[in-house]
C-alpha cells in the first residue's frame, strides 16, 4: 500500500517521512489551511529531497493556469484537485492530476471508478478535518485504484488493508500539532500501512 504524507510545511518533516517509507508528500496550496505552505516555501524544501519521491501539491478553487504554473515553478509532480470541477477543467491543465471525491454516500466511492482517484470524507472546511469514512462503503469495491484520506491514524489503519486500496493519505493522524508532524507517529503509520 502506497503512503502519502499531507500537510508537510518544513524540510525536516519531509525527510523524516521519507526516512520512514513514504511514497508521496502532500504539499497545501490553500491559504485557508493550517497547513498552508507559500511556494516559495515548498519549492526551498523540495529541491532538497531525494529522487523518487512524488510531490504532491493540493489546491482548492484555483485555476487550471495557476495549478499548472504552482507545480511548474514549485517541482511538484502532480496536483491534486480538492473543489469540485468538470472533465473538461482535468483536460485543460496539461498536467498530471489525481482526482478528489469528497464522499457523502457509498455511491459517491463509485465514481471515476475507472481513474485512480482519492476518496475523503466529505465536510464543509477542506482536507485535514480527521474525519473518517464509513468503511462499510467499500465492501465488495474494487479498490485497486482508491487513495483512502479521512481520520487515519496510526491505530486504525492496519485494518483497512483488507480493502486492498492503492493507497492511504494521512495528515492530522500524525501530527504534533497542526502543520507540524510527530516523527514517531509517521513512522508507526507507515509501518503499519505497509508491514
Amino acid at each position: 500500500m502506497k503512503v502519502k504524507i499531507c500537510g508537510i510545511t518544513n524540510l525536516n518533516d519531509a525527510l523524516d517521512a521519507i526516512e520512514a517509507g513514504a511514497d508521496a508528500l502532500g504539499f497545501v496550496f490553500y491559504p485557508e489551511s493550517p497547513r498552508y505552505i507559500s511556494q516559495e516555501a515548498a519549492r526551498t524544501i523540495i529541491t532538497k529531497l531525494p529522487p523518487f519521491v512524488e510531490k504532491v501539491a493540493l489546491f482548492v478553487n484555483e485555476s487550471a493556469d495557476n495549478i499548472r504554473q504552482i507545480c511548474l515553478e514549485t517541482g511538484c509532480t502532480l496536483a491534486q484537485i480538492h473543489f469540485d470541477v468538470t472533465d473538461d477543467f482535468y483536460d485543460s491543465l496539461h498536467f498530471p492530476s489525481l482526482k478528489v471525491i469528497r464522499a457523502q454516500n457509498k455511491e459517491d466511492v463509485l465514481r471515476y471508478e475507472n481513474d485512480y482517484r482519492l476518496i475523503d470524507a466529505y465536510c464543509n472546511a477542506f482536507g485535514g478535518s480527521g474525519k473518517r469514512l464509513n468503511s462499510e462503503w467499500f465492501d465488495g469495491v474494487d479498490c485497486s485504484k482508491i487513495i483512502l484520506a479521512g481520520g487515519l491514524d496510526p491505530d486504525n489503519v492496519a485494518s483497512l488493508k483488507r480493502y486492498g486500496f492503492y493507497g492511504v493519505d494521512v495528515s492530522s493522524g500524525v501530527e504534533a500539532s497542526k502543520g507540524k508532524k510527530d516523527p514517531k507517529k509517521v513512522v508507526d503509520f507507515i509501518k503499519s500501512a505497509k508491514s
